[in-house]
């Protein structure tokens, strides 16, 4: 599946990632599959010096996962670039993010506020990471139930990360007991086998563009992004 623009304007783009399209090459290494930047560059050549590492991540100011879907916002000059990192900085930002979780999420509402950093060795993050660690706030709230009564319950959660950490959302649902639905970095190996994807899509962005309008960006989640279905024996398959 490629990618869509969803909203374009002289300043700056909005694009509906797809699950599985890395945003922008690893520095060093060579010969991967097309990343949203390559895809980018070759529609919007005007992107290649903009950033804070354009030769990396041309346009690109902010980032998801690979195996996460949605809006992702790419600037095409670069005092836009600055005005939206300082966005992001500030939190003034408004990040929706859908997630299907594992278990029944009780309370209905809550949030994780605990800091994250890496682990030493190794590209994962944690609440016992000790290398680069921040502060990290994700606010959450059940939206649905899916398959209660049954042996493995799923949750449907509208998610808020208050800070922009790397892994998170993943990070923070995990820590509570509920790993993203197809997560097999922070969740079990073992995944259900009506999630084909990691069940995480950025469903939204807002905020106050620099000619003061308010403005906000939504991408409806791809086909993979499914509710699970129960038969009569309680196990659960796409719907």
């Amino acid at each position: 599946m490629a990618p869509k623009i969803i909203y374009e304007d002289a300043d700056f783009l909005a694009v509906n990632k797809p699950a599985g399209l890395l945003v922008h090459r690893v520095s060093g290494k060579r010969g991967e599959d097309e990343t949203l930047t390559s895809w980018l560059l070759s529609r919007y050549p005007e992107i290649k010096r903009v950033g804070d590492d354009p030769e990396a991540r041309p346009g690109i100011v902010h980032r998801l996962d690979r195996e996460a879907s949605g809006v992702l916002l790419v600037a095409k000059n670069q005092d836009t670039f600055h005005y939206l990192k300082s966005l992001f900085k500030t939190r003034a930002i408004t990040k929706i993010y859908l997630a299907w979780v594992r278990g029944r999420v009780l309370p209905r509402r809550g949030a994780v506020e605990s800091p994250i950093g890496m682990v030493r060795g190794t590209l994962k993050r944690s609440l016992r990471g000790a290398l680069m660690r921040k502060e990290a706030v994700t606010e959450y709230r059940v939206l649905e139930y899916a398959g209660e009564g049954t042996k493995e319950p799923f949750s449907f959660l509208e998610v808020r990360p208050r800070t922009g950490r790397t892994h998170q959302i993943r990070v923070h649902l995990q820590s509570i007991g509920h790993p993203i639905v197809g997560d097999r970095l922070y969740g079990p190996k073992s995944q259900p086998a009506w999630a084909t994807r990691l069940m995480l899509h950025a469903l939204s962005l807002e905020f106050t563009t620099r000619q003061g309008e308010r403005l906000k960006i939504e991408a409806e989640p791809d086909t993979g992004f499914v509710r699970p279905r129960f038969g009569i024996d309680g196990s659960a398959e796409a719907a």
